[in-house]
């Protein structure tokens, strides 16, 4: 019992909800857009440092999903409550984030980072906001994962392995874009924020 305790705080029904909802939302409009990329013709060589960002990241939210859950709290509980908004929110903010980063991208998006031939530099609709809407995205979702199950020490040790993929990806991403617009590029990210508008 101490250890369960240790490893989950008490959570209620109406968070794990939102988090199946918001999930299965998430991850069909990924297989869509991954289908339709595909369907397109992606095009260009990946990064496979990008590839091992990705793991990294995925092994991060495993961590996070990972043990057992407390279904001890009553569903009108504050507590409960309190949870299930700042779930709902944190996956209405992550699929908000990727639909319109897709779509923004259009043909110019891929799970792992490459340059096509008619690569366009996108700094338009979200992309005038964040340079890295998707991870940011990811980054809501990862603590959706660890709010809904009640995962606080999964969280701990989960986070170092998502930084350390995301900032992967983002490097090779960066790299790319410098490589293929220069200056433009150099000046974009000088007015946009990464992951949070104004602040980093």
């Amino acid at each position: 019992m101490a250890s369960t305790a240790l490893l989950a705080q008490p959570i209620g029904a109406p968070g794990l909800i939102f988090m199946s909802v918001g999930g299965i939302l998430f991850f069909a409009m990924l297989i869509r857009t991954s289908l339709a990329a595909g369907a397109s013709g992606s095009g260009g060589r990946r990064s496979g440092l990008s590839r091992i960002g990705i793991a990294l990241q995925m092994l991060g939210i495993a961590c996070v999903g990972f043990g057992p859950t407390r279904l001890t709290l009553s569903a009108t509980s504050p507590a409960s409550i309190a949870t299930a908004a700042v779930v709902a929110t944190l996956m209405a903010l992550a699929i908000f984030l990727f639909v319109a980063a897709t779509r923004a991208m259009g043909a110019n998006w891929s799970i792992a980072a490459r340059m096509r031939e008619d690569h366009q530099l996108v700094t338009t609709g979200v992309f005038a906001r964040l340079r890295h809407p998707i991870y940011a995205g990811m980054a809501a979702f990862f603590l959706a994962l660890a709010a809904a199950l009640g995962h606080e020490a999964q969280l701990i040790a989960g986070i170092p392995l998502f930084v350390l993929g995301t900032a992967l990806r983002v490097r090779v991403e960066e790299r790319l874009l410098r490589d293929r617009f220069g200056a433009a590029y150099e000046a974009y990210a000088a007015r946009v924020a990464r992951f949070v508008p104004g602040i980093a």
